[in-house]
């Protein structure tokens, strides 16, 4: 018999309630640099978790792949968002918004933008598909070093190495 333990999934209502206070603050990270911002960070993680909650199947064994499958669905719902934006023919101002993970930050000031960051971490994710991760986890879901090392099951000093390259390429890549 092994002595290791595994726990039960857990439902996505239950890890959504434990964590909401933190996906809310990591919306108001992105959000934060916004001028004229017509959603603040509570519906960006009530249509989150509209998102996350239409598929009742979903049961995270652990927070950690909790944050993994909603920086995915932040990354995802901020695309579907400039690219509303971007199809909107009547104009109107984008907004900026500034994703900023310790003292590096990506500014992204049109929806074109967005898309074109969505198209690099693609690329990145055939290139280094763990750094495309990392980049997710410590933008999307806002994690620090060692919570996205923690998530991916790798070292701290792997995410940081991984960290240093996918900001490189995301730099060269998006020029």
């Amino acid at each position: 018999m092994s002595d290791i333990q595994v726990q039960p999934p857990r439902a996505t209502d239950e890890l959504f309630a434990e964590v909401y206070a933190r996906l809310k603050a990591m919306a108001a990270r992105h959000l934060a640099a916004a001028q004229g911002v017509s959603m603040d960070p509570t519906v960006l993680v009530h249509e989150l978790y509209l998102r996350i909650s239409a598929n009742r199947e979903l049961a995270f064994s652990h927070p950690a792949q909790f944050f993994c499958y909603a920086a995915q669905a932040m990354r995802h719902l901020l695309l579907d968002l400039a690219q509303s934006r971007r199809s909107l023919r009547a104009g109107g101002q984008w907004l900026q918004i500034t994703l900023t993970a310790r003292n590096e930050s990506i500014v992204l000031e049109s929806a074109d933008q967005i898309i074109a960051l969505d198209c690099s971490l693609d690329r990145l994710a055939k290139n280094d598909a763990r750094a495309a991760r990392v980049i997710e986890l410590r933008y999307f879901a806002g994690l620090t070093s060692e919570q996205a090392a923690e998530a991916l099951g790798i070292s701290k000093r792997t995410a940081d190495r991984d960290w240093i390259f996918a900001l490189a390429f995301l730099k060269t890549d998006l020029g």
